[in-house]
């Protein structure tokens, strides 16, 4: 069951190896691979976090501002791009275990598309994050981008 501290693995400073393809919704593009650097830190007393990615490949950072709903028992995760300046639409979902799977709606390259982020190998030194996107309403998937998190040296897990 997802609580508020689902995401307290995440507070601290991660290296990140991505890995994304050429085109989102081409299962047979290429891939590409290329490092960045991330930062997440709490809000809210762990109900709440929010965490920046540089990517110097993509001349880009992002951030998310996770939230976690206490009525529904949920997590909204709210992207944000710096090149584009747009907050995308929400993925919305929860943990059971240490796997999390968030869904939402979106567009992309003129098409409407379903989303689906996937946290799993939740540690306080790793995690991988994937997206995937459906244009059959989620009957299938095409996962288009892979983040494997992992601590630099001599850095630790941030405290809630």
């Amino acid at each position: 069951m997802s609580s508020s501290h689902d995401f307290d693995f995440f507070h601290g400073e991660w290296q990140v190896r991505n890995r994304r393809r050429t085109d989102f919704l081409d299962p047979d593009s290429a891939w590409e691979e290329f490092p960045a650097t991330n930062r997440c830190w709490p809000l809210f007393d762990g109900a709440a976090n929010v965490d920046e990615i540089d990517m110097p490949h993509l001349r880009a950072k992002g951030a998310t501002l996770r939230l976690f709903d206490r009525e529904t028992g949920q997590w909204s995760l709210n992207w944000a791009a710096s090149r584009s300046g747009t907050l995308f639409p929400p993925v919305v979902g929860r943990f059971d275990g240490n796997r999390g799977e968030f869904y939402g709606d979106d567009t992309y390259d003129g098409k409407d598309v379903r989303v689906r982020f996937v946290w799993s190998g939740v540690s306080p030194a790793g995690a991988r994050w994937e997206q995937a996107f459906s244009v059959d309403g989620g009957e299938t998937w095409v996962t288009n981008w892979t983040m494997d998190f992992s601590r630099p040296p001599g850095s630790t897990a941030v405290a809630p």
